[in-house]
């Protein structure tokens, strides 16, 4: 049995599973040393553009499948919020697959009473709205520059230089124009308070966060780059996880620890 870290929830999006750049085998390994009383799938975990175009199921991505189902039968209760590249699933909105619901916006409650609106985030993003097909092609160069960012980064570590993401840096000067057009944030945060919630759960822009207002903004971040994860302990306190370095510090530990390595955001 190997070591596991408990938390209340676990909140993960933009797996990407069909897709070449999918961390499938990371987000299997990280599910696979957590237990927790709630799952959040919080979209875009199965790349449907991708294989409507090209079949891609590597059996690391039938692994990730296999522990979220063996989640289930531990006891954990799995919610899967589609986003925009899974959105065929959202007309099954309130159906139950193997323990798996379906939920086109979950309502969470944190342990200190907190209400807090779980949806992807692709509803506030006007180019994805608007322009789907500038969407398909930027998703598919996106990709490529994932793919380039890994052999790169690769000949940086046989020079011993540090991680560098060429992908990030020039996604984030595209993307947060196009947020910035469209107030990613902002519109979500308005979405959740003119709703009567205390926060807002989402993911989409690849891009983990968290950031405190009249209502607290919570990104999950992604498993095609940054293979990132939200926790809720069980007091509360939401924290965002860098899932890799966690899986390796536990593989590394010669004895079970009581809590993960230093969290990236808290809040």
């Amino acid at each position: 049995m190997g070591i596991k870290l408990s938390y209340r929830s676990v909140f993960i999006s933009d797996l990407h599973l069909g897709s070449g750049t999918s961390m499938a085998a990371q987000a299997a390994d990280f599910l696979k040393h957590v237990e927790c009383q709630h799952l959040y799938l919080v979209g875009d975990i199965v790349d449907m553009w991708r294989l409507r175009s090209r079949w891609r199921w590597p059996e690391c991505h039938h692994r990730f499948i296999r522990r979220v189902l063996k989640m289930v039968q531990q006891g954990t209760h799995v919610t899967f919020v589609p986003g925009n590249h899974d959105d065929s699933a959202r007309e099954y909105d309130g159906l139950n697959f193997g323990g798996i619901v379906v939920r086109r916006e979950a309502e969470h409650l944190t342990a200190d009473n907190r209400r807090l609106l779980v949806i992807h985030g692709d509803e506030a993003d006007l180019v994805v709205r608007n322009y789907q097909l500038l969407s398909s092609i930027g998703g598919a160069i996106y990709d490529h520059l994932v793919v380039a960012n890994r052999w790169y980064n690769h000949y940086r570590r046989l020079r011993g230089k540090p991680y560098w993401s060429m992908s990030k840096a020039i996604k984030m000067k595209v993307k947060s124009a196009c947020t910035h057009v469209s107030r990613f944030e902002d519109t979500l945060e308005r979405i959740a308070t003119d709703r009567g919630f205390d926060g807002v759960v989402c993911g989409h822009i690849h891009k983990p966060e968290i950031r405190r207002g009249t209502v607290d903004y919570f990104n999950c971040g992604d498993w095609v780059e940054t293979g990132s994860a939200l926790v809720e302990d069980f007091d509360g306190q939401m924290q965002i996880i860098d899932g890799v370095a966690m899986v390796e510090h536990l593989e590394a530990s010669p004895v079970p620890v009581d809590a993960a390595p230093t969290p990236a955001t808290t809040a």
